[in-house]
């Protein structure tokens, strides 16, 4: 099953927001603004209501439910979208009486994963969750779910796979786990293999749209993409950073964190994830030019906690100062840096945070490198903080700081004191 896109023309949504107390109602709402224009289509407006409770029939209450059946009709709109997760029933309610297509919160942000995803392991990631998400839902969607079009909240599977039976869906979302955890094993191999060759990394995580890969392609001339939208990144990227004191970092992009991220996500995408979570350094970064940047951070810290994460050292990274107001560029503190990754203003600041903050796995060490190793020494120079060296009749005299995941390499040629 291939993960595919449909070109439409824009789709004019509405958007139906209940108001329950919970959390940042007017927040949650423009961000699905923004994950709306994400997706490629234009809010045309926006009904919200205070409730205990969201509806369990109809999501709204009957008044509001009127008040957004006359607005879909008068305003011709093609999409209803709920800031919340809708069950089946909710769908059928809402389709039926609004006359129109309506999705959830998750099929949005579902939607937007299925058009940024690139790599093989990402395209599963998404069908995965895509299939658990129908899948869930499968008993008592009804006709509206039996052909769907191109457009918001419908690339992905495709017609035939929502028109199969329950057993189906079972046995490929079975599949899909199962070439998931293969990919998974291949990661964690790979991160094994950092760790032996003497590498620390460090995960730059955040809020979606924070500048996570404009500030790896800045300081790495990585080439990743970075796009001024959410979930650009889905992938995450590695790359070498060299320190000034000589150590080396890998850094990595990850996919970007978003309140109320559903659980349905967060599991589909855990491996990427796991970067995180298997990080010896987090970078912690947030958008200083947003006035939610606090709240944004807060969410990051939450779903690190999620992830198993919130025992690793954090560097708070507000970016985009150069564009932030006054009142919203935070005071640094030691493990905090102001920066713009785009004009790489506080950025040597970061990198001296960055290496002040590196875990203790490192020794010096005093060697005598025969002049038939010098691959070692080529290595030292290019894996290690080399001291001092010198060129003498039994070899070449080393001093070096050394990852200890390293030291056996070197071990027949230490000089002993």
């Amino acid at each position: 099953m291939d993960i595919h896109e449909t070109k439409t023309d824009v789709e004019r949504v509405l958007i139906l927001s209940v108001d329950t107390n919970e959390y940042d109602n007017e927040a949650s709402v423009e961000e699905m603004k923004a994950l709306v224009d994400t997706a490629g289509g234009e809010v045309e407006g926006v009904i919200v209501q205070k409730l205990d409770a969201v509806n369990p029939v109809s999501f709204i209450g009957s008044g509001k439910l009127a008040e957004a059946e006359l607005f879909c009709s008068n305003r011709k709109i093609d999409l209803v979208i709920c800031d919340g997760t809708l069950n089946a029933v909710q769908q059928r309610v809402l389709k039926e009486k609004l006359k129109t297509r309506v999705i959830d919160r998750t099929l949005l942000i579902l939607d937007i994963f299925a058009a940024g995803a690139k790599t093989s392991e990402g395209k599963l990631q998404v069908e995965l969750a895509q299939m658990k998400y129908f899948f869930a839902n499968l008993t008592g969607l009804g006709e509206g779910y039996s052909r769907l079009g191109g457009g918001i909240g419908t690339r992905g599977p495709g017609e035939s796979k929502l028109e199969t039976d329950r057993r189906h869906f079972r046995r490929r979302i079975d599949a899909l786990e199962r070439q998931l955890s293969a990919l998974d094993k291949r990661r964690t191999l790979q991160r094994e293999r950092r760790r032996k060759d003497g590498f620390v990394t460090c995960a730059i995580v955040g809020y979606t749209n924070a500048g996570k890969s404009t500030l790896l392609n800045k300081l790495t001339d990585a080439g990743v993409l970075a796009e001024d939208k959410l979930f650009a990144t889905l992938d995450p990227t590695a790359r070498a950073l060299k320190l000034p004191d000589g150590r080396t970092v890998m850094l990595v992009d990850t996919v970007g964190f978003l309140s109320r991220l559903p659980h349905l996500l967060i599991d589909a995408f855990k491996s990427t994830l796991e970067e995180a979570v298997s990080a010896d350094l987090l970078l912690l970064l947030c958008d200083a030019s947003d006035p939610g940047c606090e709240e944004k951070l807060e969410t990051g810290r939450e779903l690190l906690k999620e992830l198993g994460a919130e025992n690793k050292p954090v560097i708070t990274v507000y970016n985009k100062c150069d564009i932030a107001e006054s009142a919203y560029l935070m005071p640094v503190s030691r493990n905090s840096v102001k920066i713009s990754a785009v004009t790489g203003v506080g950025l040597p600041l970061l990198l001296e945070t960055i290496a002040r903050n590196m875990p203790e796995q490192t020794a010096e060490i005093n060697v005598v490198l025969p002049y038939k190793e010098t691959a070692l020494a080529a290595w030292l120079h290019e894996k290690a903080q080399v001291k001092s060296e010198a060129y003498e009749e039994d070899g070449v005299h080393v001093t070096a700081v050394v990852a200890k995941s390293a030291l056996h390499r070197f071990v027949p040629f230490l000089v002993r004191e």
